[in-house]
């Protein structure tokens, strides 16, 4: 792997994850704001937890803290498919390619044994899971996976309400 040694190295955030997961919403990697403040969707724009309110009836006025707990307690765990990158800026166009470093799934989904559900927040997520896929990563075929449109404040082709419509539909869905 070459690394443009100009651009840090940065490395994601941890997986926040109880065993009784049931779904598992995957971004790629962090903007530079989440890493600064060390939370996961912490730009102010970012349209993560107001659906997480929609839908899971998160609090997003809570504290961090509280918003994860919250999060947990409906069974969502959070991740990034992306463990460690090269990027200038937040944005997932600026990622070095020839830095990326997925996450160890292998090892981490059987720590989630009632997962239901993975959620890829943003085409950057999906395409990295793709990468896993073809480095042989399976997924059990009661695990449904779903590609969902980014809650970054970049992706603002597609407004809100079309956002949680899709991503709805993908909470109904998950429950059966």
């Amino acid at each position: 792997m070459q690394l443009n040694n100009e651009l840090p190295l940065l490395s994601g955030l941890a997986p926040v994850a109880q065993p009784d997961a049931k779904i598992l919403i995957l971004g790629s990697m962090p903007g530079q704001a989440s890493l600064d403040a060390q939370q996961y969707y912490g730009h102010p724009r970012n349209q993560f937890w107001p659906l997480m309110q929609q839908l899971f009836g998160v609090d997003s006025t809570l504290p961090y803290a509280g918003r994860l707990i919250a999060l947990q307690q409906a069974g969502v765990a959070l991740w990034d498919v992306i463990g460690v990158c090269q990027r200038q800026g937040s944005l997932d166009s600026a990622i070095r390619s020839s830095s990326v470093q997925l996450n160890d799934f292998a090892a981490f989904l059987p720590e989630l044994p009632q997962l239901q559900a993975i959620w890829l927040n943003g085409s950057t997520a999906a395409k990295s899971w793709q990468k896993l896929q073809k480095s042989g990563l399976t997924l059990p075929a009661t695990i449904q996976l779903w590609s969902l449109p980014s809650s970054s404040p970049a992706h603002a082709a597609c407004s809100f309400s079309d956002k949680l419509m899709q991503w709805q539909h993908a909470r109904q869905q998950s429950q059966n």
